[in-house]
C-alpha cells in the first residue's frame, strides 16, 4: 500500500508538471451523501402545510423572547393589536381568502390566543411557568381543526401532485408544459398550465385519458377548458373528486320576471347557474330518447309562465302528452298536424303585422312588455311536424329568418336535427342557441352543436346521466357540462295553476292579424245557428269556439263559472277571457254575475 509520504511526493511531482486539481460530480448520490440538515429541511418543505402549527407556536416563543428582552413594558400594545387584528380577521377575512365563516372564526381564535400569551411573556418571561406548558397544550388543541380541515387536506394533495407534473408532462407527451396556479373548490380542484411553443388545447383535449391515468383519477373526471384570456398557449384543467351532477337537482322556483331576463335552466359542475337569454333566439333543444329534453323544456316553460310579458304557443303532435300539462298558462295548444298548420300560419300573420307597425313608427325591434308581449313557439319533436304538416315548413322558414327582430321566436326540440328532419329550409341554421342532451353517436354532436365542435371538445356523447347538457351560444362558448332542474309533475301541476293567474293576451296588432287572418266563421264570431236546427248537435263544429258556443247555449239561468267553462272547452284561462270579451263585446254573451256567464239568448234544450 502506498505509504502517505510517498502520496505527497506523487503530488508535488504532479504540480510541478502543471496539472491543476480537479472536482468531479457525479449524478450518482450514492457518490457524496446528502447531508442531514438538507434531508431536514425537504422534510420540513413537504410537510410544511401539516408542520405549521408547529411553526406558529416557534415563532410565537421567539417572538416572545425578543419582546421580554428588548420591550417587557409593551404589554399592553400587544394584547390591543391581538384583539384589533382577531377583529379584522373575523369581519374582513374573506378578502383574504377565509371564505367560510367557521375559517374566519378559527383565524380569529388563535390570533386571538397567541396575542394573548404572547402579551404574558413579554411582561413575566415566556419560561415562566406555566406559559411553556400554556403554549404547548394550546398549541396541540388548536392544531386539531387546522389537520382535520378538508380543503387544507385537499390543497396539500393538489400541491403534491402538481410538483410531479413536468414528470407528467413528459410521460403524455407535453413537455415544456407548466403550472401556473391551483384552487381547490368544493367538487375537486382547478389549475391553470402554460404551454410550450407550438402546443395548443387540442394537443390537451387529445390527452385527456393519458392525464387522467397520470394523476390517478376515475374515468371522465378531467376536464379542460381554454383560460378566459383567449391565449392560445393556456388551459386551465378541472378535476373532479366527487360528481356534483349524480343525483337529480330540484328546480328551486322561477329565476326571472320578464323574458328579457337570461333564465337559469340548472347549474354547471362548479355551481354557477347557466344563464341564458331567449328574448330574440331561435333554440334547438337536441339529444336521444330518455336524455332530458322534455326535462328542459319543463325548466324552460316553468320560467316563460311567470313572465307577464310573454304569450306561449305550443305545438304537440303527441296528442299534448308532454306539453298538455301546461295548458293553463299556454295560450295556443296544437296537437294535430292541422291545428299546428293554422298557428304557423296565425304566427307568420302576427309577424307581418309586428314588423308593419314597426316600419311605419320607425323602429327595428319590438321591445316586450305586459302590453306588447313577446310570442314563443314551442315544438316538441319537431321531425314530426315536418312529416306530418310539410306544408308549414314555409311558414317556420319565415319565422325563423324575420321572427327575431319582431320577438316571434321559436323553440325545437328533436332528437337529430337533420336538414331533412328540420323541413329542408333555413330553421336549423337560423337556431343560433344550441342545447345539447346525451346523443347516441359522436356524429350526432357536430349535428346539434354544429360542424367541428366534436373536435373542440363538446363531447355530449360522453354525457352519462339524463338532464345533462352542453350549451353553445353566443355567452356559452366552452364545453362547460350542466344538468337541467328536476321539475316534477306535482311541480308543474302547482306552478301551472299559480302562474295561470298572470293574466296574459295578444298586443292590439296581434289581435287584428288574426282577425284578419282567419275566415269569418273562425275570427271570434258566434256561430249563427237557426233554433230549430239547435238539437243536431252533430252540425256544431268542433272548435274551441263551437265548444265555447255551445256551451254558453246551454247554461242554466245563473250561468257557468270560468273553471266550468274552461273544464267544459279545454281551454286556457287566458284564452277563455279573450273569447268571452269578444263575444260580450258582439253582445253574444253577457255576466250574468261575477265570474259566471251565459249565452245573450239562450234555446230551449231538448228534452
Amino acid at each position: 500500500m502506498t505509504s502517505y509520504r510517498r502520496m505527497r511526493r506523487q503530488a508535488r511531482e504532479i504540480r510541478r508538471s502543471g496539472m491543476q486539481p480537479m472536482m468531479v460530480i457525479d449524478t450518482d448520490p450514492a457518490q457524496f451523501p446528502i447531508p442531514a440538515g438538507v434531508l431536514l429541511a425537504r422534510f420540513a418543505w413537504r410537510y410544511r402545510s401539516e408542520l405549521a402549527p408547529l411553526a406558529v407556536g416557534t415563532v410565537t416563543l421567539g417572538a416572545a423572547c425578543w419582546t421580554h428582552a428588548n420591550w417587557p413594558k409593551w404589554w399592553e400594545l400587544i394584547l390591543l393589536g391581538s384583539s384589533v387584528s382577531a377583529w379584522l380577521t373575523a369581519t374582513f377575512g374573506a378578502r383574504l381568502g377565509l371564505a367560510s365563516l367557521t375559517e374566519r372564526a378559527y383565524a380569529a381564535t388563535v390570533t386571538f390566543i397567541a396575542g394573548g400569551w404572547l402579551a404574558a411573556a413579554t411582561t413575566v418571561g415566556p419560561f415562566t411557568p406555566p406559559l411553556p406548558q400554556i403554549l404547548g397544550i394550546g398549541t396541540a388543541i388548536l392544531a386539531v381543526p387546522w389537520w382535520a380541515h378538508r380543503r387544507r387536506r385537499a390543497k396539500v394533495r393538489v400541491e403534491r401532485k402538481l410538483a410531479a407534473w413536468p414528470d407528467i408532462a413528459r410521460t403524455i407527451g407535453l413537455i415544456g408544459s407548466e403550472v401556473m396556479s391551483a384552487t381547490v373548490d368544493v367538487w375537486g380542484w382547478r389549475a391553470r398550465f402554460r404551454l410550450a411553443r407550438g402546443q395548443t388545447i387540442t394537443d390537451v383535449t387529445a390527452r385527456i385519458p393519458a392525464i387522467e391515468s397520470s394523476l390517478g383519477t376515475y374515468r371522465g373526471s378531467v376536464r379542460v377548458y381554454p383560460t378566459p384570456d383567449d391565449l392560445a398557449n393556456r388551459f386551465e384543467l378541472r378535476v373532479l373528486d366527487t360528481d356534483p351532477h349524480a343525483d337529480a337537482i330540484p328546480w328551486p322556483g322561477p329565476s326571472v320576471g320578464s323574458i328579457t331576463e337570461p333564465i337559469d335552466l340548472g347549474p354547471f359542475e362548479d355551481a354557477t347557474p347557466c344563464r341564458v337569454l331567449f328574448l330574440r333566439r331561435h333554440a334547438i333543444f337536441g339529444g336521444t330518447t330518455g336524455s332530458g329534453k322534455s326535462g328542459g323544456l319543463n325548466v324552460l316553460l316553468a320560467n316563460l309562465t311567470a313572465c307577464p310579458d310573454v304569450i306561449i304557443w305550443a305545438i304537440d303532435l303527441k296528442r299534448g302528452m308532454e306539453l298538455g300539462p301546461w295548458h293553463n298558462c299556454i295560450d295556443r295548444l296544437a296537437t294535430t298536424a292541422e291545428q299546428a298548420t293554422t298557428l304557423l300560419r296565425d304566427a307568420v300573420a302576427i309577424k307581418e303585422a309586428r314588423a308593419e307597425f314597426l316600419a311605419a313608427h320607425g323602429q327595428r325591434v319590438w321591445e316586450p312588455t305586459p302590453e306588447m308581449p313577446a310570442l314563443v313557439i314551442i315544438i316538441d319533436e319537431y321531425a314530426e311536424l315536418a312529416e306530418q304538416a310539410p306544408e308549414a315548413m314555409d311558414d317556420t322558414d319565415s319565422l325563423a329568418r324575420i321572427g327575431r327582430a319582431v320577438a316571434v321566436t321559436m323553440i325545437a326540440a328533436t332528437q337529430r336535427p337533420t336538414q331533412e328532419a328540420m323541413g329542408k329550409g333555413a330553421v336549423r341554421s337560423q337556431m343560433d342557441l344550441r342545447i345539447c342532451f346525451r346523443v347516441r353517436e359522436q356524429r350526432d354532436v357536430d349535428l346539434v352543436l354544429g360542424q367541428g365542435m366534436l373536435k373542440a371538445g363538446w363531447n355530449a356523447h360522453k354525457l352519462d346521466a339524463p338532464g345533462k347538457f352542453l350549451i353553445s351560444a353566443s355567452e356559452h362558448r366552452i364545453p362547460r357540462r350542466a344538468r337541467a332542474y328536476l321539475v316534477t309533475d306535482d311541480t308543474v301541476t302547482a306552478n301551472s295553476s299559480r302562474h295561470a293567474q298572470i293574466r296574459r293576451q295578444l298586443d292590439r296588432i296581434s289581435r287584428n292579424a288574426l282577425l284578419s287572418n282567419r275566415p269569418p266563421a273562425n275570427a271570434y264570431q258566434a256561430p249563427d245557428y237557426p233554433e230549430d236546427t239547435y238539437e243536431e248537435t252533430s252540425e256544431v263544429p268542433q272548435t274551441p269556439e263551437g265548444k265555447l258556443w255551445l256551451v254558453l247555449c246551454t247554461a242554466p239561468d245563473e250561468g257557468l263559472g270560468i273553471g266550468e267553462l274552461m273544464r267544459e272547452t279545454g281551454m286556457a284561462r287566458a284564452t277563455l277571457y279573450r273569447y268571452l270579451r269578444e263575444l260580450a263585446q258582439q253582445g253574444h254573451a253577457y255576466q250574468v254575475s261575477r265570474g259566471h256567464w251565459r249565452a245573450r239568448t239562450t234555446p230551449e234544450p231538448s228534452s
